[in-house]
């Protein structure tokens, strides 16, 4: 077990495997922690050096929950971990929330310590509106919508999120689902959660695409579920470094879960390239 201590003296959790020739930063999504990465980077290795690390207030960093960490934060939290373990020639790897913590490094820091890009099933921006259909829920969340939202109670939005990135939980009775999500919920902060919800929602990180300076690779699910398969063309005609896309077909959003082996084979291709 390793921790990372920030400048604030708050320690965020972090794994450090393999010995690879090439660096690999994998970073989750809400809610979730470095666990959903172990088995990709089991078998990744021997290609590269793979850290993951659980932002502030989720899972192993729990106790990291002071003030009211924005996208920012965690973007912020991130270079302090590149510095601190001097890290360069990055393939910077970033799945959903993951993603936004990467087009938020890309606007406040630039790519200099990079070496590539993956971005996973995650939009620029969330808040659907006239001009823009690419957002959450494939373009039917809005601004009216998160507005209603601010009524709900959290476990309401967590159990609506949740159904929506599997939609298989729909078909489970309530009660039965409230165990399992309700556990996730506990490994969590939820004032740091709620803000880093807030946040997300309403960024708009479509400027800071344009910013990349270094390749990318997009993974997205087909049909998708939180995001629109649509992305991947959206990327393609904004990002100026070369760029490649590909599909995990029959995935929901939880991608590197539904195909850990297929994940981090894409990976392996991306870090060979």
């Amino acid at each position: 077990m390793s921790y990372f201590t920030l400048k604030s003296g708050e320690k965020l959790y972090y794994e450090d495997r393999g010995q690879g020739p090439e660096t690999l930063i994998m970073m989750h999504g809400w809610t979730n922690s470095h666990e959903v990465f172990l088995k990709p980077a089991e078998l990744l290795q021997k290609q590269a050096r793979c850290i993951m690390f659980d932002y502030r207030g989720h899972s192993g960093s729990k106790m990291a929950n002071s003030g009211n960490p924005t996208m920012e934060t965690l973007a912020a939290d991130l270079n302090e971990l590149i510095q601190g373990l001097s890290l360069s020639n990055i393939t910077l790897l970033g799945w959903s929330m993951g993603a936004g913590v990467a087009l938020n490094y890309v606007r406040l820091y630039g790519c200099d310590s990079l070496k590539q890009i993956i971005l996973c099933d995650m939009t620029p921006k969330q808040l659907n509106d006239e001009e823009w259909k690419l957002g959450l829920y494939q373009g039917r969340y809005t601004k009216e919508n998160m507005e209603r939202d601010a009524n709900k109670d959290f476990y309401t939005l967590y159990k609506d999120f949740a159904i929506g990135a599997i939609p298989k939980l729909g078909k489970i009775p309530g009660f039965l689902l409230k165990r399992p999500l309700k556990k996730r919920l506990a490994d969590c902060d939820e004032s740091v959660l709620k803000s880093l919800a807030a946040s997300m929602k309403t960024q708009d990180n479509r400027p800071a695409v344009g910013q990349i300076t270094v390749p990318v690779t997009y993974f997205y699910a087909d049909p998708g579920s939180l995001f629109s398969p649509e992305l991947a063309d959206w990327y393609k005609e904004h990002i100026a470094a070369p760029y490649r896309a590909v599909c995990f077909r029959n995935s929901t959003h939880m991608l590197v879960i539904d195909y850990p082996e297929k994940f981090a084979e894409e990976v392996s291709t991306v870090l060979r390239s």
